[in-house]
């Protein structure tokens, strides 16, 4: 068996006599060579030279027919077959939700343009990879709430992400209360593995519920949690206050990530701590995350084939058929 593209063979070896096609026009204008055929000789044909017609030149090229017939019947003999493929897949998946910094902090300009921009691309990236699992997004500022439940929809998620903005919620970082949020989504759930991937930048300084309370109700539910954090070391450009309008005014700031907090919520719940402090950095982490949090995938594969064998082998015959028609009436020669 020969696979060629969606097509194989059932009997390859038979495609092998393709090669006496060659050595057969061979050994015909060979022997034509040497017994010329017969001939009637005019006086002066001058005036003929240059002249042909569609019959002398359909005459020339009569034997492609031929040739092209039998090609295809040796083809026909080989039995071409299209291969349907139909997979069937049991995956095991994983229940993920994702929690997303809102507060105005996550407007600095030491990622371009700015940390909530480059944290929701990276995201899409990473919820693209999960193609078997269900994910659900919550968001947090200085309060926070589900903006998408748990789904296979992935499409609409992603959108949900692209809408989001600083500013929609009362400022703050309530990361308590943000897990706690994405912990009560996954309390009903019945997925083998929950994982929570809780995204800030800052300390947490709102909200009534204390972040290890929260990761003391993960763990008793065996929710996972990843914490990241995102900000450069040092100092960036970020809003430090708000004009009348809404719009922001942006100065140097102090860039303040509460880690040994981030870390003891990760290490409580079996998850772990990272620190992302460019693009590349936050792409990299996802990329940790999903080499460590796999989904279980079962796929059978079953092969249908359709025979094609009779298409080849109608037209074969239909090109001798054409040959042999031609050559005994139409372009028929003498003697």
């Amino acid at each position: 068996m020969r696979m060629l593209g969606n097509y194989d063979f059932h009997s390859p070896y038979f495609l092998l006599l393709l090669l006496a096609l060659p050595l057969m026009w061979w050994i015909k204008n060979k022997s034509k060579s040497r017994t010329p055929d017969p001939e009637m000789r005019f006086p002066h044909v001058g005036s003929l030279s240059g002249i042909s017609s569609f019959k002398s030149i359909l005459l020339k090229y009569l034997y492609i027919f031929r040739y092209l017939g039998l090609a295809l019947l040796i083809i026909a003999m080989a039995r071409p077959r299209l291969v349907l493929k139909e997979e069937e897949v049991k995956a095991e998946g994983i229940d993920i939700m994702m929690i997303m910094d809102l507060s105005s902090s996550m407007l600095a300009r030491d990622f371009q343009p700015d940390r909530l921009t480059v944290s929701k691309e990276m995201a899409k990236r990473f919820i693209d990879k999960r193609t078997y699992d269900r994910v659900g997004l919550v968001v947090f500022a200085g309060e926070s709430f589900t903006q998408s439940p748990l789904t296979t929809d992935h499409r609409i998620v992603k959108e949900f992400m692209s809408s989001l903005e600083s500013g929609i919620m009362e400022d703050g970082t309530a990361i308590g209360m943000g897990l706690a949020s994405a912990v009560n989504r996954l309390k009903e759930s019945e997925s083998k593995s929950k994982v929570v991937i809780l995204l800030t930048d800052g300390v947490n300084n709102a909200g009534y519920i204390k972040p290890m309370t929260a990761a003391e109700i993960a763990k008793e539910l065996n929710v996972k949690v990843y914490t990241i954090g995102v900000g450069t070391m040092g100092n960036a450009v970020a809003p430090i206050s708000k004009r009348s309008n809404g719009s922001y005014v942006f100065g140097v700031s102090r860039v303040e990530i509460d880690e040994e907090l981030l870390t003891e919520i990760s290490k409580l719940t079996g998850g772990q701590y990272f620190r992302a402090t460019n693009e590349a950095g936050l792409e990299r982490i996802y990329a940790e995350i999903d080499r460590l949090e796999k989904t279980e995938i079962d796929v059978s594969v079953f092969k249908r084939y359709s025979e094609e064998f009779r298409k080849f082998l109608f037209f074969g015959l239909l090109f001798l058929l054409i040959e042999w028609i031609l050559k005994n009436t139409l372009l028929r020669t003498l003697p």
